[in-house]
């Protein structure tokens, strides 16, 4: 492609994402600042929609862009413009150190309201090692499992028994289990003790096999999480709410999460912003959405990724920055 060729699509998907129309001949020789006819310009689109970069609507004698020509955009075309200082301040003062659940929902609440797009932050995957566990007795056949992570997150599960185990019991299997093998994996521990249930006593074995079983199914699969702010100002873009087969394929993918979970662990192991344009690929198969994602860490760790979620017709330039910015000041709270 020659840059008259580039020019002319750099003008016309920046043309497209501010107006929302089919871009024709007159508007991108009123804005490319190169000095062709009406018919040269009908050519070179003509020559950028053989290429699959560009598409022309049956309604119209414009053209817009594709996926295609979105990715091609985005990765040699976009200037990003620097984050307005007024916005810089305001993700500033959100994003101080707090607890971590807070600080990542705080995350995603202003990367909603600085785009007026879904914000999201893919938690750091669960601990897959217990400092503490405790056990407590509920009732007849039911017994609590509270897990205590490095982090200080605390997590329970309702156990059921058969067997009823007093408040001793209770407490000397947790004290045993705890002065053990704390900072241990579950899998780590079932491991060790596979030869070795059968010499403790039988109420020991017994509630240590149900913290096993409970802890690997629930806990020790390293799973993550989404938090997501924003999603109803999808609503208000016309480019997704005007169709009630794209509006509805749109709120499955954000209602399941296992598409953005896998394609945000995607991001999480690539450096920097990742720009995932609808229709390109399994991970994100809906056109009109993309998604804009970055990287984030702990004390230099990458634990997550966070992004937004919006039209493929969206302000690239101004978008990039904020959530390059909320990446950083996300890892740096914390970290603190």
């Amino acid at each position: 492609m020659d840059d008259r060729s580039r020019t002319l699509l750099k003008t016309l998907i920046e043309r497209y994402i501010e107006e929302g129309q089919p871009i024709g001949s007159r508007t991108l020789s009123r804005f490319s600042g190169l000095d062709l006819s009406a018919a040269t310009i009908r050519n070179v689109m003509a020559d950028l929609e053989d290429l699959g970069l560009v598409t022309s609507p049956h309604t119209s004698a414009g053209r817009i862009p594709t996926p295609r020509g979105y990715r091609l955009f985005v990765d040699t075309m976009v200037t990003v413009r620097p984050l307005e200082e007024i916005a810089a301040r305001e993700m500033e003062k959100g994003l101080l150190p707090d607890s971590p659940q807070r600080v990542m929902n705080s995350a995603a609440q202003i990367l909603s309201n600085l785009t007026h797009f879904a914000g999201v932050v893919m938690t750091p995957k669960r601990a897959q090692v217990f400092k503490h566990i405790e056990f407590l007795r509920l009732g007849e056949g039911k017994i609590l499992l509270i897990v205590v992570t490095p982090e200080g997150d605390v997590q329970n599960r309702i156990l059921p028994t058969t067997q009823d185990y007093t408040p001793s019991q209770l407490i000397e299997a947790s004290n045993y289990i705890n002065s053990q093998f704390a900072g241990k994996s579950f899998i780590e521990v079932r491991n060790h003790l596979k030869s070795d249930l059968d010499n403790l006593r039988s109420d020991i074995s017994g509630l240590m096999a149900l913290a096993l079983q409970s802890g690997v199914t629930d806990y020790g699969m390293g799973q993550s999480d989404v938090v997501m702010s924003g999603e109803r100002r999808l609503l208000n873009v016309g480019d997704l709410s005007s169709n009630l087969d794209k509006l509805r394929k749109m709120f499955d993918l954000l209602e399941q999460k296992s598409v953005l979970l896998q394609l945000l662990d995607v991001s999480s192991h690539a450096d920097g912003i990742q720009i995932f344009i609808g229709g390109e690929s399994d991970l994100l198969p809906y056109e009109d959405l993309a998604v804009i994602s970055a990287p984030y860490s702990v004390d230099g760790q990458i634990v997550g990724t966070l992004g937004v979620i919006g039209p493929t017709r969206m302000a690239y330039d101004r978008v990039i920055p904020i959530v390059d910015i909320t990446s950083k000041l996300l890892s740096g709270a914390l970290s603190s």
